[in-house]
């Protein structure tokens, strides 16, 4: 892999990220419906550096004409055979039930028609857990990477669907390895006003967090973006807290704002945003067709070690 991107972008965060994925072993990971050059290339390149053990779920016509067209080596790797895309994304929900694989990653499909199939009350693959969505953003002229959630799943979440994001985004922290996790409760101000109903739902959060319901990092809210991550701006607008200007997990209020919020820094700051969706029983692994290869491999290993972090979980649990 290239150390810059186009434009001379240098991602030294995402280098890092999957190099440390790269020490566990493949993972394996059903590709849903890889039925395009970008799909191909990120599964066959995610194997080559040892970040997967990809198994191509798919109308197996399709994605040999692909392969072929496209100059993409698929010689080695495991086929499902699947009628269609709806089709596609029902058996690797299957494999995950057989604990076969232990990631899902979207190939060309609809995201809807993925997590349609993930969601599926009767034969899915939910937790008690909300689903939730991060993007996982490397921000070269930012420190440290930063988690952005929730930019791409719920819309308006609830008071109650944001304890399990934040929990989600928390959990995600750990597995990526950052200690210590401080969590911005983002609005628009820094003070808690009764007609700014995403403030009221900042302090709540924070309250939670005090009473155990939310666990395993820092949090604090209502937090204005500024304060959120410029030590300067929290120290003029005298905020004193762990979190203040240090944060390196920002809740947003919706789904509006959160893409606004992502976008903003892929497109005015050169940032890359890796995707991965959390709350199921496997780990989600969602990419652009627009992302480069280095984000779609950073999306891998995210989901790399989000799985390699539960297994360590569940063996704590069973010791």
């Amino acid at each position: 892999m290239p150390d810059t991107e186009p434009g001379g972008r240098r991602h030294e965060k995402y280098h890092r990220l999957i190099a440390t994925a790269a020490r566990h072993p493949p993972m394996a990971t059903a590709i849903v419906h890889p039925c395009d050059e970008v799909s191909l290339e990120s599964a066959v390149e995610a194997a080559r550096i040892g970040l997967l053990r990809p198994i191509l779920v798919g109308p197996p016509a399709r994605i040999r004409d692909t392969a072929a067209r496209c100059s993409i080596d698929i010689g080695g790797l495991e086929l499902v055979a699947s009628q269609h895309s709806h089709d596609s994304a029902a058996k690797a929900v299957e494999l995950v039930q057989e604990g076969r694989v232990e990631a899902l990653m979207k190939g060309s499909l609809h995201t809807d028609e993925l997590m349609g199939a993930v969601v599926a009350r009767t034969t899915g693959i939910r937790t008690a857990r909300r689903i939730s969505h991060c993007f996982v953003m490397d921000v070269p002229s930012h420190p440290h990477p930063l988690i952005i959630t929730d930019a791409a799943v719920n819309i308006v979440p609830t008071l109650e669907e944001k304890v399990d994001i934040v929990q989600n985004a928390i959990d995600l922290a750990h597995a990526l390895g950052t200690e210590p996790v401080r969590v911005a409760i983002l609005s628009a101000m820094e003070t808690v006003n009764p007609r700014v109903p995403s403030t009221i739902e900042a302090a709540a959060l924070c309250k939670m967090a005090d009473r155990g319901q939310i666990t395993g990092a820092e949090l604090d809210g209502p937090l204005a973006l500024d304060n959120a991550i410029s030590e300067e701006a929290a120290a003029i607008k005298h905020i004193v807290s762990p979190v203040a200007g240090r944060a390196n997990v920002l809740v947003v209020p919706d789904l509006e704002a959160g893409n606004m919020l992502a976008k903003s820094l892929s497109f005015l700051a050169n940032a890359d945003a890796a995707g991965i969706v959390l709350g199921a029983r496997v780990p989600v692994i969602l990419t652009s067709r627009a992302d480069s290869l280095l984000t779609r491999l950073a999306s891998c290993a995210v989901a790399v070690l989000v799985a390699a972090a539960r297994r360590a979980n569940s063996a704590a649990a069973i010791a």
